[in-house]
């Protein structure tokens, strides 16, 4: 059997943080949703089945958690800054597919959610 590619997921993260322009964002915050795909070989934990041969699920949440504690003006400049963490973190990855949604967004209107998405690739690879 031979592996074609292969992906890591961690889907429907929360996080209460302080990202916004608003000056009121930023001293009440809101809850976020975080859904995240890594494209990373997992072959060698296939047949080995030894955790040290993955990503390891509790490593890739501490980053994000890290993140999402320095607030910024713009969910993009989170994305960014995690997906940085991650590829410096774990230069096996290949790319990350994240996603970023603030579930109460200040703007008038009756929805589920307002992000960003974003395609990822590490360029080190």
């Amino acid at each position: 059997m031979k592996l074609d590619s292969s992906y890591i997921t961690i889907n429907g993260l929360r996080f209460h943080a302080y990202h916004g322009v608003l000056p009121q964002e930023r001293l009440t915050g809101n809850d976020y949703l975080i859904n995240l795909r890594v494209k990373y070989s997992i072959e060698k934990a296939m047949h080995t089945d030894c955790v040290e041969d993955t990503l390891n699920y509790a490593s890739v949440y501490e980053v994000i958690a890290s993140e999402m504690k320095t607030p910024s003006n713009l969910l993009e400049h989170v994305a960014g800054r995690i997906g940085a963490h991650l590829f410096d973190m774990f230069p096996e990855i290949k790319d990350i597919d994240l996603s970023i949604s603030k579930l109460n967004p200040p703007m008038g209107a009756d929805c589920m959610g307002a992000g960003v998405e974003v395609h990822l690739i590490n360029d080190k690879n």
